[in-house]
């Protein structure tokens, strides 16, 4: 049996794209090449690696079981050709995905100031924590900051920074400067909310619905400066994180209603429990894990 890199390659490529033609566009090759070089593949290994559900190709179990093991070596062998040419392309690039509330508020600033860890700029995805999870699972992603829950057995999640959620309101609103403020004077609110298996969504159906005698669903938005805006024009209340909302609680277009009671969250790194984590990517985590949140503003 002689493997080559480059059966492998193909292989990782067509795994993460699920299509030959996506994935010999990102090499630079003919569709033909591609196929062939699968074929080749196989028929070393002497088992087919995907089911071929037109248009995709899905990886089977023994193609589920190749995937780890070939992204490894892939991202080994860059670091050896880094290592000892100086005239190579630059290896390592990290694939980050954050969930919008931190893609949007914290990351910039996260990555300004671990540039010089990083060495090439990452490729970021900003989506909700459901389709980054399912993208990690995937080896689409090496790495995910996220605000939601982890319901996905291969991956793995750390516990990193806490942030805070806050119920929100425009600041005439008639509830708005109370100090104290049970939950349940809250019942009969329209709420402003984003999109089903997202982090913000998650917090609200966990730990205000439940003690809502009544409450109603106003605009659901799947982003998180079109919620922010809804509820500045007095379109109802929202959940929000302190993050997002802090600049706007500062500049007074937007109040935080006093509960009696926080409603802190856990913000998460996570990772595929077999993704080998390269040079680039462990000096990341390093960086990420002596990070700290400032406290809030005051207003």
């Amino acid at each position: 049996m002689k493997l080559t890199l480059q059966q492998l390659k193909v292989f990782a490529t067509i795994a993460r794209h699920g299509n030959l033609g996506l994935a010999a566009n990102e090499l630079c090759l003919s569709k033909g090449a591609v196929s062939q070089s699968l074929q080749e593949l196989e028929r070393q290994l002497a088992t087919p690696l995907f089911d071929r559900v037109h248009p995709r190709l899905q990886l089977n179990s023994e193609g589920l079981l190749l995937q780890p093991a070939a992204e490894e070596l892939l991202t080994r062998m860059q670091e050896i050709e880094q290592l000892f040419s100086p005239d190579a392309e630059p290896a390592s690039q990290l694939r980050l995905g954050a969930s919008q509330t931190i893609g949007n508020y914290l990351l910039p600033s996260l990555l300004a100031d671990s540039a010089s860890e990083l060495g090439l700029p990452p490729r970021v995805t900003i989506a909700n924590t459901h389709l980054l999870c399912h993208a990690l699972a995937h080896f689409e992603l090496d790495l995910a900051l996220i605000e939601g829950e982890n319901h996905h057995p291969d991956l793995v999640s750390e516990p990193w920074l806490e942030d805070e959620m806050l119920i929100v309101a425009p600041p005439n609103h008639p509830l708005a400067g109370r100090l104290e403020l049970p939950l349940s004077q809250l019942g009969g609110e329209t709420w402003v909310l984003r999109e089903p298996q997202s982090g913000s969504r998650e917090q609200f159906e966990q730990q205000i619905q439940p003690k809502l005698p009544r409450w109603q669903a106003g605009l659901e938005l799947n982003t998180l400066e079109a919620v922010m805006l809804a509820v500045e024009h007095g379109l109802g209340l929202s959940f929000i994180s302190r993050l997002a909302v802090s600049d706007r609680l500062a500049s007074g277009r937007l109040v935080a209603l006093t509960p009696s009671r926080r409603f802190p969250r856990q913000l998460s790194l996570i990772w595929h429990k077999q993704k080998y984590h390269s040079a680039t990517l462990r000096r990341f985590l390093a960086f990420c894990r002596a990070q700290q949140l400032p406290g809030p503003r005051e207003s």
